[in-house]
């Protein structure tokens, strides 16, 4: 079977991170079918967005993102990720930098992400983002050294 172009959007090089990075592009450009070639093509994938209820199936998250995008497109970073992968799943946990507009000019917020992948027989697809409510301020980490000055 010939691939269309919602799924060869997605099968950028065969790894979650490639992956992540298309999904990351398509909220960028609010580029529905991009976002959605992310997805596994699954009953039970699932995303849960800031404040959201759990939106479950491909047609509800389509429905969602379809919603948000007719706003405009989603200007949010991945940045600091962190990692758990294995041979057939991988779960990446992520700070979203997100720019908002606003009539006094650009402000941030800032969304902790859980993102977990599954190797498929059509590569590596998303089958969960699950994002916490934003903060205007961007959230650290137990780990990391205190941001104290003496």
């Amino acid at each position: 079977m010939p691939k269309t172009p919602l799924r060869a959007a997605a099968a950028l090089g065969g790894t979650a991170d490639d992956i992540e990075a298309a999904f990351y592009e398509a909220l960028q450009r609010g580029d529905i079918d991009a976002l959605m070639a992310c997805w596994a093509d699954e009953d039970e994938v699932f995303c849960v967005r800031p404040g959201g209820p759990r939106l479950v199936g491909a047609t509800a998250i389509r429905a969602a993102f379809e919603q948000m995008f007719g706003n405009g497109a989603i200007h949010a970073m991945p940045a600091r990720v962190r990692k758990i992968e294995s041979l057939a799943s991988a779960v990446h946990n992520v700070l979203e930098r997100i720019e908002v507009l606003t009539p006094e000019g650009p402000k941030h917020a800032f969304v902790l992400a859980t993102n977990v992948y599954h190797k498929t027989a059509e590569g590596w697809r998303m089958v969960a983002h699950h994002a916490s409510p934003g903060s205007a301020r961007e959230p650290v980490d137990a780990n990391d050294p205190p941001q104290t000055l003496h």
